[in-house]
């Protein structure tokens, strides 16, 4: 159950968005800008969250993206539901197509404990809980601090 970049992506983006002034458009280059990720990769992400009722997407000059309506309280399962697939937390940590526990992987009876704590930790973090808390200066979204950013 690792996060694949969209994933990563993805959640990195919606807490910048929701760390924004409500209704708001923020422009993908700016996300993307901010956070060090490309562009048009991130456009298509952006587009599928569009999709999927987190963010709507504004044409033109003053175009860019918000959050929807009640999506800061969207929890980061159901992102990762979106960006990895309804199976994500089924799969093996070794890999193995069939891994249960009748049909156990080596790692399976360590993993599955770990897995429902993290699946429950995912449940309960939501996009505004953790945009509160970059906003508070604690933690950061972006692997340099946004004053290093700044200084460019």
């Amino acid at each position: 159950m690792i996060l694949s970049r969209t994933s990563q992506y993805a959640i990195q983006a919606l807490i910048y968005v929701a760390t924004r002034p409500r209704g708001e458009p923020v422009l993908n280059r700016e996300i993307a800008e901010h956070l060090g990720v490309p562009a048009a990769y991130l456009a298509k992400i952006m587009q599928n969250l569009c999709k999927s009722n987190l963010l709507y997407s504004f044409r033109g000059r003053l175009g860019g993206f918000c959050l929807r309506d009640g999506a800061e309280k969207t929890d980061l399962m159901h992102i990762l539901v979106l960006t990895e697939g309804a199976g994500f937390t089924d799969n093996c940590l070794l890999g193995l197509k069939v891994c249960s526990d009748e049909t156990a992987c080596p790692m399976h009876s360590r993993w599955k404990p770990i897995k429902e704590k993290v699946v429950q930790l995912l449940n309960e973090q939501t996009l505004e809980k953790l945009a509160v808390a970059v906003q508070s200066g604690k933690y950061r979204i972006t692997d340099l601090p946004h004053a290093a950013m700044n200084a460019k």
